[in-house]
């Protein structure tokens, strides 16, 4: 028998960092290329040409190429046909702050992205305008509602949302065919692009605009955006105390190897930044002394795979002359943890601009 086709919201996801130079020079390069090449009509042969230019851009394979255009499409910035890109894609380049960028983005994502569109497909179906304006409907939406969301065809319902009882019905029938778990990438591809909007944020796997979300939990929503389960940071510290004990003969700083009264369970990937797999994951941490938790969390030291430490230019000589011969233990150092750490080191180069 053959496979059921399922339709839902798609967003091809090459990059999830829009302000990073992959994004951008792939955003570059076709803008150029659709400047120089307007007046041709598509081809195969020109969609090729524009991969190769990208190709040549980015460093990547083709198949990775042809996902970053279709990216571009999807999101609103460069029509189909590859014939024309949003009026605002080039103020997006040249915006001088990730601030400024932010704003044009969620213009551009809100007016004239659509699922639906790819390189050779336009469609007039607007999803993301669609659930903002649900969410203006609603109030919240949580991510199971959006995974009911990603189920609607949009040309259904011409008032251009979803009541409070057709998103309760949307998020039901997600439930009962298990979309969320089936599709979790999915739904999360279109999570990271709404935390990327403007005035959008999620607490506790609720969706709200901001402004609403501090009338409901006041106005530092850094606090409200994660709070730790104590007794599941209990249970996590514990895991790294008996890791610790296993391999240096009691709870000691993983680093320093010294027996120190207090030990703090500092997260690799930041608490804030983590899932909620990834917060109480064991792999996800190291038992520190305080010097050296508070160096690891401000960006100040990372860690190489082979356990090596890496220092910040910003500290001083006499701190990086005493902790340069510290390092991680090969115990340590698993598979799962290095995961996390290639994670760190990309926040560390971030803040000591390299």
């Amino acid at each position: 028998m053959a496979q059921q086709y399922e339709k839902y919201w798609s967003l091809t996801n090459a990059f999830t960092d829009y302000n990073g130079d992959k994004f951008l020079n792939v955003l570059s390069t076709t803008i150029d290329f659709i400047d120089l090449y307007s007046a041709e009509e598509y081809s195969e042969a020109k969609y090729l040409r524009l991969q190769n230019a990208a190709n040549a851009a980015l460093g990547i394979n083709l198949i990775s190429v042809r996902k970053a255009l279709n990216q571009l499409v999807k999101m609103g910035f460069i029509s189909s046909f590859i014939q024309s890109y949003h009026y605002d894609a080039k103020s997006y380049l040249e915006a001088k702050t990730n601030r400024r960028r932010k704003s044009i983005l969620s213009k551009i994502v809100y007016s004239n992205s659509s699922f639906n569109n790819s390189i050779t497909e336009h469609s007039k179906e607007k999803e993301i305008n669609f659930l903002i304006k649900t969410l203006e409907e609603v109030g919240s939406i949580s991510k199971r509602d959006i995974a009911g969301l990603m189920l609607i065809e949009v040309s259904d319902y011409v008032k251009g949302y979803l009541n409070k009882q057709e998103l309760n019905e949307a998020r039901d029938y997600a439930d009962e065919i298990d979309f969320y778990v089936r599709k979790y990438n999915q739904v999360e591809y279109l999570c990271n692009l709404l935390t990327k909007l403007d005035d959008l944020v999620f607490i506790n796997e609720e969706l709200y605009f901001e402004d609403d979300a501090k009338g409901i939990f006041g106005e530092d929503l850094n606090i409200t955006l994660r709070i730790r389960d104590p007794y599941l940071h209990r249970i996590y510290k514990n895991q790294l105390k008996d890791e610790s004990e296993l391999y240096l003969g009691y709870s000691k700083c993983m680093v320093e190897k010294l027996r120190y009264p207090v030990l703090i369970a500092s997260h690799i990937k930041p608490f804030i930044e983590s899932s909620e797999e990834e917060a109480y994951d064991v792999n996800n941490g190291l038992l520190l002394s305080r010097n050296m938790d508070a160096l690891f969390d401000l960006g100040y030291i990372s860690f190489e795979d082979d356990g090596n430490i890496i220092t910040s230019d910003k500290l001083h000589e006499d701190v990086k002359e005493y902790i340069k011969n510290y390092r991680l233990n090969d115990s340590f150092i698993n598979e799962k943890r290095k995961v996390f750490l290639a994670y760190n080191r990309r926040k560390f180069a971030q803040r000591n601009n390299l």
